[in-house]
């Protein structure tokens, strides 16, 4: 066990083991203000699964961790310079001040009132803005750095591999409630539209009153939770674990984590048009119990199922390459 340990953390300056340290104990804090709305909210239910979820992809990244930290400290490590030097600072520096902002505010808010919405969300963006800041600041320098771009900073490298475990929080954590309700009515307003729309395309008479859809031998009413908000967040945090575990390019992950907002809400409407079907063949009653369940199941499970279908398709596609114009043609052959 011993020899395990020093195996994994050999070659970690210990700043960066205390900085990691410090991490640790601000995701541990978030957890634990977060855990009272995954106990008492379904749509953020999940949330009790994201630590574990954090911890395998630390895990499952610590070897191209201990890579990045070795460019970092390697001579000749690329930095960046001049006014990307200057910008990059000033993000970082930013970042960290309404990082202890926030939570500052969230932590007096939540000492003050309690248990709260808006200050949670307050606390997860300051832990966010904190965070990521420092673990920048602790990387190991370089003896002899050479210059590069914005991006190209060994340093920025190095923060990459921290993205998902540290903003994967913001999915967990509940949104304000004005917010929180707007999107969910506007999801509601949006899936009983279209499903009144699909029918009268199909010709099968039926009116939209409000939240409740009636035709002649019946009528059914969505509920505020066939909204979809609650297949949303967990679509977007299994967009997002799956991108950070399968896939390397950034334009990847950014294509699965859109993909899974689109499966959520085509998902969620096609839940609905099989419910409001079967209600219209059968009878309203015809849809309770067994038959929604099994519905919200099946739809959650081909979403899933979606997702990991995408991630092959995404593997084998390339980066779209710019087609070379006459200008970069005539400067090849000059350069030539």
């Amino acid at each position: 066990m011993f020899a395990l340990w020093k195996k994994l953390w050999t070659g970690v300056p210990s700043s960066f083991v205390a900085t990691l340290a410090l991490a640790g104990g601000f995701l541990a804090f978030v957890g634990w203000d977060q855990s009272h709305w995954w106990r008492v909210k379904l749509d953020y239910s999940f949330g009790w699964i994201v630590p574990l979820f954090v911890i395998f992809v630390i895990y499952d990244r610590w070897p191209k961790i201990l890579a990045a930290l070795a460019a970092c400290a390697a001579p000749a490590s690329p930095r960046a310079r001049h006014f990307k030097l200057w910008l990059l600072w000033l993000l970082v520096g930013g970042g960290l001040l309404l990082g202890v902002g926030f939570f500052l505010l969230g932590a007096l808010y939540r000492a003050g009132a309690g248990t709260s919405q808006p200050g949670t969300l307050a606390i997860t963006m300051g832990m966010i803005g904190i965070v990521l800041p420092l673990l920048f600041i602790s990387a190991p320098e370089s003896p002899t750095a050479a210059a590069a771009g914005f991006f190209a900073d060994a340093r920025v490298q190095l923060i990459t591999h921290f993205i998902f475990p540290v903003f994967v929080w913001l999915i967990s954590a509940p949104l304000v409630s004005a917010l929180e309700s707007q999107l969910n009515l506007a999801l509601l307003r949006w899936v009983v539209s279209l499903v009144a729309f699909i029918f009268d395309l199909l010709g099968l008479p039926i009116e939209q009153q409000g939240n409740v859809l009636a035709w002649p031998r019946g009528h059914v009413g969505v509920a505020d939770a066939c909204s979809g908000i609650r297949s949303l967040t967990g679509c977007l945090f299994s967009g997002a674990f799956l991108a950070a575990v399968y896939l390397e390019q950034a334009w990847q992950k950014i294509s699965l984590f859109v993909a899974a907002v689109l499966l959520a809400f085509g998902a969620n409407l096609a839940r609905s048009l099989f419910l409001t079907a079967w209600a219209y063949a059968y009878e309203s009653r015809a849809i309770e119990g067994v038959v929604h369940d099994v519905a919200g199941y099946a739809v959650l499970a081909l979403t899933i199922a979606g997702l990991l279908g995408l991630i092959p398709l995404l593997k084998r596609a390339r980066a779209p390459r710019l087609r070379p114009t006459a200008c970069t043609v005539d400067r090849v052959s000059n350069l030539g």
